[in-house]
């Protein structure tokens, strides 16, 4: 007796790329619409996965062609989360991920959606040989200024993971030479080209919303919960109506303090 309509397009919805390969032969002269509907259903999502895990692979295979001939040692990604906000700690996230398994998901943060981005946050720090992430708190911005606020995160970042025990054969930083590390190698636009980078960008965003929710009961008037400490029209008001608290970074808010003043 043939399979039912339902049958077959439950086959097609759980079957893997050899799978679906197998199934599409001997559903070639079924010439049901819905099987054939399901058919080309799966085509597309299998089309879609292949590409991803070929994406996701690319990002693997490009940071293992960086490591230098002979370095005996684990790859480090960093990348920073939180440089523009007016509110709240630059955060670097650091990350080494194992060199035989694969972590699905891995892209650059902004990227993933935020609903996934938890769940892929999770796997990646369940996985990892290491991993750390390195506030810089709003005073120490004001204080320091950006540039030695990044390069303080980024070597912190580093040391966290040293101290758990990795010895780095490649730092890879996101952006611009920071001149951290001896074997540090500079990537732009590496959180979407290098998967350390990737998970480290993923990992560090997590955690520095996940600290700006806890802290929004503190400061209800700013909406922390949602903006994160960027400066939304609903932020910016709610600075000109209350003023600043003290994880409000003071040196990028003065443009909208000095309005009040007029």
């Amino acid at each position: 007796m043939a399979a039912t309509v339902a049958e077959i397009v439950e086959m097609l919805r759980n079957a893997d790329e050899r799978e679906f390969a197998a199934l599409e032969r001997s559903l070639v002269a079924d010439q049901r619409k819905g099987v054939r509907k399901a058919v080309e259903v799966a085509r597309k999502r299998v089309a879609a996965e292949r590409a991803e895990a070929e994406r996701l692979e690319s990002l693997y295979a490009f940071e293992r062609s960086l490591v230098p001939e002979g370095a005996d040692g684990c790859i480090v990604g960093l990348d920073e989360v939180g440089r523009g906000p007016v509110a709240g700690p630059l955060a670097v996230g650091a990350v080494v991920l194992p060199p035989d398994r694969r972590i699905e998901g891995l892209n650059d943060s902004k990227q993933v959606k935020p609903e996934m981005r938890r769940e892929v946050a999770e796997r990646i720090k369940h996985e990892a040989v290491a991993w750390a992430v390195e506030y810089v708190s709003p005073a120490d911005i004001d204080r320091d200024g950006m540039s030695a606020s990044l390069r303080r995160a980024f070597s912190g970042a580093l040391a966290q993971v040293v101290a758990q025990g990795v010895a780095p054969a490649l730092v890879l930083v996101d952006g611009n030479p920071l001149h951290i590390h001896e074997l540090e190698r500079n990537v732009v636009k590496g959180d979407a080209k290098c998967a350390s980078i990737a998970a480290a960008s993923i990992v560090a965003k997590v955690e520095r919303d996940e600290l700006m929710e806890r802290l929004a009961p503190l400061y209800p008037h700013y909406g922390f919960d949602e903006n994160k400490g960027y400066a939304s029209p609903q932020h910016i008001d709610a600075i000109r109506t209350y003023g600043l608290c003290e994880i409000h970074r003071a040196s990028f808010c003065r443009s909208f303090m000095q309005e009040t003043l007029f």
